[in-house]
C-alpha cells in the first residue's frame, strides 16, 4: 500500500509540474522592446476578402494581418489590448481613423483604400510602434 501511495504522489507531482508551465502569462511586465509583426504579406483581391485586422498592445506591438492589398473598400477591425496605446491609420484619400489611447477593446472602421502607402502608428509611441500597408491599383 505504501508503494502505491508513493507512486500516486509521484504521478500527481509530475502532473502538477507539467501543467504549471502550460498557462498564459498574465504578469504585466513592462516590455520596452518593439516587435512589428507582419503575419501575412499577400495581395488581397478587391471584393473577395475585404477585411483587415489590426492589433495594438499589450506590449509595444502593433500589427496588421495584411501589408499588401488591392484598392477597394475594407472593414478594418482593430483589437486594442492596452490603455497606453492606440491604433492610428492614415493615408491617401483622406483616410484617418484611430482608436482612443485610454480605451481597450475591439473597434471597426470602414475605409476606402486607394493606391499608395498607408501608415499605422501608436501615437504616443510613434517612434517605435509603426508599420505600413501598401495598396496597389
Amino acid at each position: 500500500m505504501t508503494a502505491l501511495r508513493i507512486a500516486l504522489i509521484a504521478a500527481l507531482a509530475v502532473f502538477a509540474l507539467a501543467t504549471a508551465g502550460c498557462g498564459s502569462d498574465d504578469d504585466e511586465a513592462v516590455d520596452d522592446t518593439t516587435t512589428l509583426t507582419e503575419t501575412t504579406d499577400t495581395t488581397t483581391e478587391a471584393g473577395t476578402a475585404n477585411g483587415l485586422k489590426g492589433t495594438v498592445g499589450p506590449g509595444f506591438d502593433i500589427s496588421v494581418d495584411q501589408t499588401s492589398v488591392t484598392a477597394g473598400s475594407y472593414e478594418l477591425e482593430v483589437e486594442d489590448l492596452s490603455d497606453i496605446h492606440n491604433f492610428h491609420l492614415t493615408g491617401p484619400g483622406g483616410v484617418d481613423v484611430t482608436t482612443d489611447v485610454a480605451a481597450e477593446g475591439t473597434e471597426s472602421f470602414t475605409v476606402e483604400l486607394e493606391a499608395g502607402t498607408y501608415n499605422f502608428v501608436c501615437d504616443p509611441h510613434a517612434g517605435q510602434m509603426s508599420g505600413i500597408i501598401e495598396v496597389s491599383g
